[in-house]
């Protein structure tokens, strides 16, 4: 068996997730990692047994890493994973991919002519009520998805804005809760429903005074399928509450599932407090599998350590992508498309009226003039 070699780029919270997955993929082996601030490289490489570097192209070349998982803060995703990319490295990139069309477009150009799979994260995708929605889709048992909603209402305070100086500002983070706490049920939605026709969206700022970006947005969605989409995610609603996706289908079959629940899990900082489980199911003669799949999907998560399973999930499927000479289940491209829709979100604001897709790209995803109530 193929042993990879991986290589962690940014040592910060969600880093920890990543080096713990890795230890424990039997084809994984975690040989290197990189800061910005050397002494954080070198503290983490003690904890995790991996050689500390200062230059990603150094750590990339010299240790053949076969993958390099992107890990420092969104704003910076850029950078590191063209270096990674050109240095020769397969990319697998924290969500979002980035806050701006034009830098997911040059991450996946600079892969594609450097030959090497991007991918990014959204390990949400693994949780076995989500997989299992997927799976009725394309069975048909819900016939067509006509109607899809997102629901996300949680809450981040003051402390959380103050934790790193890129936090609330359009100018770094380039956007709120849309970018920050929405991309996970973004990208389900998108995953069930397909690509995106048009979207009229509103996002304001109702509780969040000391930040620049959104903490409540909204959207009314037109997929090219024929179906509509509704999202309602927040920020502002105390002290988190949940995060959900539903689709009902064309023949009036209704799945759902909680991806969230109990309060607003911050990778590295708190732990994920209630199993994601489906909370609809009307498929004609499954209803009564409902609380089968709860108690099934509950037992799962007491037996594991939700954060870092479903990473070891992700980074499995791209080992294996590798392996097979094929695309990971979700790749740049993917990843593209959730910064694509919440960028339509706020220049729909912006400008107050519907966006079409696909959108053209040279513009921030940010509001020149603050929103004022």
């Amino acid at each position: 068996m193929q042993k990879y070699k991986i290589a962690i780029i940014g040592c910060g919270k969600v880093a920890h997730l990543h080096a713990k997955a890795v230890h424990n993929l039997p084809n994984a082996v975690l040989s290197a990692v990189w800061s910005r601030t050397f002494s954080s490289a070198q503290t983490f490489a003690e904890t995790y047994r991996a050689k500390a570097y200062d230059s990603i192209e150094t750590m990339i070349r010299e240790n053949h890493i076969d993958l390099a998982i992107v890990c420092n803060p969104h704003p910076f995703h850029r950078e590191a994973a063209v270096e990674a990319a050109q240095a020769g490295a397969h990319v697998l990139v924290e969500k979002p991919l980035a806050s701006a069309l034009e830098d997911c477009d040059m991450m996946i150009e600079t892969c594609r002519r450097a030959g090497v799979r991007l991918g990014v994260v959204s390990q949400r995708r693994w949780y076995a009520p989500v997989q299992r929605i997927r799976k009725a889709i394309d069975g048909g048992k819900i016939g067509t998805p006509v109607f899809g909603t997102v629901n996300m209402l949680g809450w981040r305070d003051r402390a959380y804005y103050d934790s790193d100086p890129w936090r609330g500002t359009w100018e770094m983070e380039g956007g709120g809760v849309l970018v920050n706490q929405a991309p996970h049920q973004l990208d389900i939605l998108l995953w069930y429903m397909g690509d995106v026709d048009e979207v009229y969206g509103v996002w304001r700022n109702l509780n969040h005074p000391y930040i620049e970006v959104d903490d409540t947005a909204l959207a009314i969605i037109k997929f090219k399928n024929g179906g509509i989409g509704n999202v309602i995610v927040s920020n502002s609603e105390k002290p988190g509450i949940f995060g959900k996706v539903q689709i009902h289908g064309s023949n009036g079959a209704s799945v759902g599932v909680q991806t969230d629940g109990g309060a607003m899990f911050v990778a590295g900082m708190s732990l994920i407090l209630e199993p994601p489980v489906n909370d609809l199911w009307t498929v004609p003669g499954e209803e009564h599998l409902l609380d089968q799949w709860k108690q099934e999907d509950s037992k799962l998560f007491q037996c594991i350590d939700p954060a870092v399973y479903y990473m070891e999930q992700q980074i499995g499927n791209f080992l294996q992508a590798l392996d097979q000479k094929e695309e990971p289940l979700v790749t740049g491209e993917t990843g593209r498309k959730t910064v694509e829709l919440f960028t339509a979100i706020y220049r729909s604001t912006r400008d107050n009226m519907p966006v079409k897709f696909p959108l053209e790209t040279g513009e921030k995803p940010d509001m020149n003039e603050k929103i004022t109530q």
